[in-house]
């Protein structure tokens, strides 16, 4: 598999990289199939260089796929099309958009990014960059608060005391620096996406984009074409209907991540993702929670474990209160020194239940997506609840249920998986479509994190789904537990506080899903998302080694809880203990042959002695013989 350096020293060297690609990656006709990091490649053989690696079918096979892709004296190629100016024009300039957009330049296609607010898009200035800021200080906050966990390591926390007769805490906070914090490192991560765009001489073109036509573009008053196009616009926050935002005391998260105020209590609409992680971020910093959930369960899109699991730690100890199967009919921003008014409803009833007085209100319903504007009727293609259809492959379905030619869209936008590496993993598989490989990828190999204190990650299906997912298709699954208690280094934290779930196929040792509560569950779930996309079974994962004492070490012990695997396999050790040692081993035939031939050096100088004495004595009988004869 050719690899391709991001860092490029100067405009021929992308030229020598994409030749050398072409070389390796185009061959002949057999394909096998492949997968890794969750995308399905078709990989050409090799066969037709090894029948003749002649210098003239290596320079045939170069020009061959040069014809496809080529790079130009600058460094960002130039459009392989004829007639179009970029090979590949991106709307949006995301972190999706942002990735196939490097993908596209390693290719060597001529690209363009068009953005019209700014780079980064919404996880980079309004969505997981920022919030992970704000955790990190409500990370630091809850551990200094937290006296016994500090005696526990023979820690001394300072007790309450009085300066200036004003009773100040062992932890406090400046809540404009804590803001600051996390507008500073958006800021940064932006700057950083932007000149690594820049470096690379990706065109970034500044506007609205818009379809105007096939393989045409519009942003401002200017036209452009491509041979194809991605969109890449993303989402905003969904806001129900009767809710009322004012960004200053009903917000939505946009508002939140700015921390211009924490107020004393605060409501949360939605138990998901972004309300689990403001409610830790806001009870850090002292502000009482009440969360307003639809269903009848909080957390209601984690494994129902976990999520009763992470109940009794996120939620139960600290000042939460919550309200489930109900709706937020009507909420009325405070004014006229009246606080946040929130109408509940029953869910399935609809009838009133009770009115709640607040000081804020938080909206964390979800995302949605931000495709208006987009031309999309200009090509015949209609939006479904505002996500843009797409097949497996990311390619734009019209309303006659075809393809659009040279027309994708990743990310947000289509509502496949609603996470920004998701986004950046479909738009480098689109880059490879269009660059001549079929790429499909594993949507069940994404992991996904909530990073609340202890973190939540996940990958692959929860049980109720597994068992639904078995009942179909006819087959038995299992379920593997461990726990963080059994961790050296999750004691040595004093973070014993942990789960770790397997659920898979005993069958045949398949990996279903994987489900992680406690300490750093959002870097351990990785190992199980690579081990699902490369299609690892447990029989083989289950003989990997881990460093001790790391975390690493619960999916090590996960994956060894795993029992019953039919058809696992025995490790080699396993195997040359099975097989009881030879008493005596035979040298080999040509060491015998050697120790033969030795031997007979040795006696040859006795055979040759005794040659001499059996001719010494024929010639004397032979002597006294004719000796005889002449006496006579």
């Amino acid at each position: 598999m050719a690899s391709i350096s991001l860092s490029i020293s100067s405009p021929s060297s992308i030229t020598a990289r994409s030749n050398r690609t072409s070389i390796n990656s185009s061959t002949s006709s057999n394909s096998i199939n492949l997968r890794f990091c969750g995308l399905r490649r078709e990989v050409l053989g090799f066969s037709s260089l090894k029948q003749s690696c002649s210098s003239t079918n290596i320079r045939s096979v170069r020009q061959q796929y040069s014809t496809k892709i080529s790079a130009s004296s600058s460094s960002n190629g130039s459009a392989n099309g004829k007639g179009f100016d970029y090979d590949l024009v991106i709307i949006g300039a995301g972190v999706g958009g942002h990735g196939a957009a490097l993908h596209a330049v390693e290719k060597g296609l001529k690209t363009a990014i068009i953005e019209g607010d700014v780079v980064g898009g919404t996880c980079v200035n309004r969505g997981c960059v920022p919030s992970k800021a704000l955790l990190a200080v409500s990370g630091r906050m809850r551990e200094l608060q937290n006296e016994q966990h500090m005696k526990a390591f023979g820690l001394r926390v300072m007790d309450n005391c009085f300066v200036a007769s004003v009773k100040v805490s062992a932890a406090s906070y400046d809540r404009q620096a804590v803001a600051d914090h996390a507008n500073n490192l958006a800021s940064k991560i932006r700057n950083n996406l932007t000149n690594s765009m820049k470096a690379l001489g990706v065109d970034i073109l500044t506007g609205y984009g818009s379809v105007v036509g096939p393989q045409k573009v519009k942003y401002g008053d200017t036209v452009i074409t491509a041979k194809n196009i991605i969109i890449a616009t993303g989402s905003v926050p969904f806001v129900p209907k009767g809710v009322e935002v004012d960004g200053k005391t009903v917000i939505t998260s946009d508002h939140a991540l700015k921390l211009e105020t924490v107020p004393d209590w605060i409501a949360i609409v939605g138990s998901g993702y972004i309300g689990l992680e403001f409610s830790d971020v806001y009870t850090a910093l002292g502000s009482e929670v009440t969360f307003i959930e639809a269903l009848d369960q909080l957390m209601p899109g984690f494994d129902p474990e976990i999520g009763k699991l992470a109940q009794r730690v996120l939620i139960n100890p600290r000042k939460i209160d919550y309200h489930v199967g109900v709706f937020a009919s009507k909420i009325t921003p405070a004014k006229d020194g009246k606080p946040v008014q929130i109408e509940l409803i029953d869910a399935k009833t609809k009838e009133h239940k009770e009115t709640l007085e607040v000081d804020a209100a938080l909206i964390a319903t979800g995302r949605a997506p931000f495709t208006k504007g987009l031309g999309l009727e200009n090509i015949n293609v209609e939006t479904q609840r505002g996500f843009v259809p797409v097949d497996e492959r990311m390619q734009v379905i019209d309303m006659d249920g075809k393809l659009v030619p040279n027309l994708y869209c990743i990310g947000d936008a289509n509502g496949t998986l609603m996470l920004a590496h998701a986004a950046s993993a479909q738009g480098i598989s689109v880059v490879e479509q269009v660059t001549g490989r079929d790429h499909v990828l594993n949507h069940l190999s994404i992991p996904a994190a909530c990073f609340t204190h202890p973190e939540i990650s996940f990958v692959g299906y929860t049980e109720p789904q597994a068992r639904e997912k078995a009942q179909k298709e006819g087959f038995e699954i299992s379920i593997a537990k461990t726990s963080f208690k059994a961790n050296t280094k999750a004691l040595a934290e004093n973070e014993g506080e942990g789960l770790a779930k397997l659920i898979y196929r005993p069958d045949n040792g398949e990996i279903l899903g994987v489900h992680i509560f406690g300490m750093h569950a959002a870097d351990l779930i990785h190992e199980a998302s690579n081990a699902i996309a490369m299609g690892t079974r447990i029989q083989d994962i289950k003989y990997a080694v881990h460093a001790h004492p790391t975390l690493s070490e619960v999916l090590d012990e996960l994956f060894k809880s795993a029992h019953g695997v039919q058809g696992a396999k025995t490790s080699r050790v396993e195997k040359k203990a099975t097989h009881p040692p030879k008493e005596k081993e035979s040298l080999p035939a040509s060491s015998a042959n050697f120790h033969r031939k030795e031997i007979m050096w040795q006696f040859l100088p006795v055979l040759l002695v005794l040659l001499n004495l059996i001719a010494l004595w024929r010639y004397l009988i032979s002597s006294v013989l004719n000796l005889f004869k002449l006496s006579q």
